[in-house]
């Protein structure tokens, strides 16, 4: 008895994403942040991903890839106080916006991101690009040296250091407001003698 065996499904194709009719062409902008240690592969990955689902399952077009290096980030995202930003323009239709924030999502080296609408009819026909505007750099980034402060310090369980001229004043130091003011001229008492004995030989 011969038994039949079934292949499995194979590996589904990447989704087009549906462009409803009459649906007109957007520009929009992108700014993704990678966590502060990402590699070169890595971020080349996610950006081919980003590239991928523009044109490819969006039938969208990129205008212009930056790879704007690192940053501090406004308050810490997933433990990160820095990441690197990279911003990408893009015209496109339907839910194109939607499926590429979906995949930005199951990147583990994003920490955020945020889309904006720039422009709500473009003739795309008519959009001239430059090549080398939506080439993504290879980032060559130096180690992030920037010490993570201690939790404790985070929270404010640590008290600040206290000013060094604070101490100083205290302790009357040589660097005292009172050394700081101008010595008295030699030349006053004389001058007041003089001005005293002038008065004696007038009365």
């Amino acid at each position: 008895m011969t038994q039949q065996v079934t292949a499995g499904p194979a590996s589904a194709a990447p989704r087009s994403i549906p462009v409803p009719a009459g649906a007109k062409p957007k520009e929009y902008e992108t700014i993704y942040i990678l966590r502060s240690d990402v590699d070169a592969d890595t971020a080349d990955r996610v950006q081919a991903r980003v590239a991928e689902v523009i044109v490819n399952r969006g039938h969208g077009k990129l205008v212009k890839v930056e790879a704007w290096g690192r940053r501090r980030l406004a308050y810490p995202v997933k433990k990160q106080r820095r990441g690197v930003y990279v911003y990408v323009k893009y015209v496109g239709a339907g839910g194109l916006v939607a499926e590429l924030e979906r995949n930005l999502k199951l990147q583990d080296a994003v920490l955020k991101f945020q889309t904006v609408t720039l422009r709500d009819q473009v003739d795309v026909a008519a959009l001239q690009v430059d090549p080398e505007e939506v080439k993504f750099a290879r980032l060559e980034l130096a180690p992030d040296e920037e010490k993570e402060e201690s939790r404790e310090k985070i929270l404010g369980l640590v008290e600040p250091a206290e000013p060094v001229r604070a101490r100083r004043d205290e302790e009357g130091d040589e660097y005292g407001d009172e050394d700081m003011l101008p010595p008295p001229s030699e030349g006053e008492p004389a001058a007041a003698a003089a001005e005293e004995k002038k008065e004696e030989g007038e009365s």
